[in-house]
């Protein structure tokens, strides 16, 4: 938690895990300066007035600083394992992904979409958002049914579009560097990367996705868990 992340012009912090973490892990006390943040809003600072067990109170909020930008990217992610998608909700949320689509897939349990955790998907960008210092969460889709999504929504999605797939032809770095033959390599970056959960994407869910766009990359030899592919494909777009 880098930042207290609050409501619209809130002058005070009651929620008990942000309490718990100026108490007991900042050892904040009063007069001392927090960093904070306005949910939607500008981050900046704020000196505490009074702090008890339940509340703390805040003065001389100054919120003076902008949000970083988001990514100029779409992630389509077959929906993994409810804890697995915790974890890559708060991922994808501290590297700036402007919108999470998550989809229905042939190896993503039917168990998954009756999860109590895919309700609290809220929590998770907001942990995200106080590791990372930002104040806009990314926007969450669901798509349930894969083939309507991909034929009547995702061609709408597209500038460029890649789905990560250990057994496609052309390497994630062939990839790249026919784009840094391009004049401008940010321009050209895709702006749609589609994710499998845990066994990765069918080859009927791969066809199908580039019949309507999509260039089909391999990162290599190596089968990598979600997460690793997730934030190594990323790094890419932070890297411009």
């Amino acid at each position: 938690m880098n930042c207290i992340l609050l409501s619209k012009n809130a002058t005070s912090i009651s929620d008990e895990h942000q309490v718990t973490h100026i108490k007991e892990v900042l050892k904040s006390k009063v007069g001392d300066s927090l960093s904070i943040a306005e949910f939607g809003g500008n981050i900046g600072k704020a000196t505490i007035a009074h702090i008890n067990n339940n509340e703390v109170l805040l003065r001389d909020v100054i919120l003076d600083i902008k949000p970083p930008a988001k990514l100029d990217l779409t992630v389509i992610l077959a929906l993994p394992r409810p804890k697995v998608l915790r974890r890559l909700i708060m991922d994808m949320t501290s590297l700036g992904v402007n919108k999470l689509i998550i989809v229905n897939s042939y190896r993503s349990q039917k168990s998954y979409w009756q999860s109590p955790l895919l309700e609290r998907i809220d929590e998770f960008v907001f942990e995200g958002l106080q590791q990372t210092i930002d104040t806009v969460p990314m926007v969450i889709e669901f798509k349930k049914r894969f083939k309507p999504f991909v034929e009547d929504e995702f061609p709408a999605l597209l500038g460029n579009a890649v789905i990560a797939h250990p057994y496609a032809t052309q390497s994630w770095k062939a990839y790249l560097d026919t784009l840094k033959c391009k004049t401008n390599t940010k321009e050209t970056m895709p702006k749609v990367l589609c994710i499998g959960a845990e066994g990765g994407w069918i080859d009927y869910e791969v066809d199908l996705l580039c019949q309507h766009g999509c260039t089909s990359v391999s990162l290599g030899p190596r089968i990598l868990r979600t997460e690793a592919v997730v934030n190594v494909l990323l790094g890419q777009w932070l890297k411009e």
